[in-house]
């Protein structure tokens, strides 16, 4: 550890003033002796981002005028002083041990990125079902010796092959889906990345049917620019449940078996059959989610369809999105 180099945490934010203070305060609490800083990118905030972050002493604004996530990201690299940069959400608070581990990947000098975890404190019943999706996505990656998938709110990669490929593709204006996106371009020229379960994050997920639904389509939806620029990763990646794809054809095989039936009225009705079909495939996470939570677990079934309604609708908008034209503008360099 003592031969790595030091490393620079951004923290990207937009009218963050109500979420960032508990992000920094788990920041200046990490029990890691490596020397770091924390460097802030508002985003042309419109609030008082700028005055709360500038209580801490110890941490760096740099301010910009408006320009998403990805800029912001790559904004914070460019100004990084760090040989490892990592990267945390404003609303997230890291574990005290969350630096310490994030780094330790990197003692191979073959690994150009580390993915962290999410971990949750929240009651609420859709909350609990959104950690559990989350945690069965853990579990499939942990299966990877290597993975290609590194999400920003908890990440970690090395300065110079992030400059070098380009950083996050500005074309992304919202945080969704730009991260799959440079995790997809670096697993194609091979480079190494790592997932550390145990360098955990914690966050708010959502907690409502409706804002779960609607974060679901949203994810969906630029997804498929993601997978329009890197198209080897629609078959598969370290990170999406094959199971999760095969249930996106549940509500356009409903439909259809619904106007099957009522066009030909057999003794055995395809919609049964169909929804059935559905049932089997929730099988697997719904006794692993009975496991962690039987109420959760009981539930599962509805949520997963609810889910493959909102994912399909997002990802019917998204390909006719991604198809516009917008899929074929380059990642622009960060400069």
């Amino acid at each position: 550890m003592k031969d790595l180099p030091a490393v620079s945490i951004v923290v990207p934010t937009y009218n963050g003033a109500t979420r960032i203070p508990r992000c920094l305060d788990g920041l200046c609490q990490q029990a890691s002796p490596l020397p770091a800083e924390i460097l802030v990118v508002d985003d042309g905030s419109t609030d008082n981002t700028e005055g709360i972050v500038k209580q801490y002493a110890s941490v760096r604004l740099v301010s910009q005028a408006n320009a998403g996530p990805a800029a912001a990201r790559n904004r914070g690299v460019l100004e990084a002083r760090g040989g490892i940069v990592l990267f945390i959400d404003d609303d997230c608070v890291a574990d005290p041990n969350w630096l310490n581990l994030m780094i330790g990947p990197f003692n191979d000098p073959d690994v150009v990125a580390v993915k962290g975890a999410y971990r949750s404190q929240q009651k609420q019943l859709i909350a609990r079902f959104v950690q559990i999706e989350y945690e069965d996505r853990y579990r499939r990656m942990a299966k990877f010796s290597n993975v290609d998938f590194i999400d920003t709110y908890s990440a970690a990669f090395r300065r110079e092959k992030f400059l070098e490929i380009g950083g996050f593709d500005v074309n992304f204006p919202v945080a969704c889906a730009e991260d799959a996106e440079l995790s997809y371009r670096m697993s194609a020229r091979g480079w190494k990345m790592k997932f550390a379960p145990d360098a955990i994050v914690y966050h708010a997920h959502p907690y409502t049917l409706t804002k779960y639904l609607a974060k679901k389509y949203k994810f969906a939806y630029w997804r498929m620019l993601a997978v329009r620029k890197n198209p080897n990763k629609a078959v598969g990646d370290s990170h999406t449940p094959q199971l999760m794809k095969l249930q996106l054809l549940f509500p356009p095989a409903l439909l259809l078996a619904v106007i099957f039936d009522l066009v030909m009225r057999l003794s055995v009705p395809a919609t049964g059959v169909v929804l059935i079909a559905f049932l089997i495939s929730t099988l697997p996470f719904t006794a692993r989610a009975m496991r962690k939570d039987p109420v959760v677990g009981l539930l599962s079934p509805i949520l997963l369809a609810l889910r493959a309604c909102a994912q399909m609708l997002g990802v019917t908008a998204g390909v006719a999105y991604a198809h516009r034209g917008s899929a074929q503008v380059q990642t622009k360099p960060v400069a």
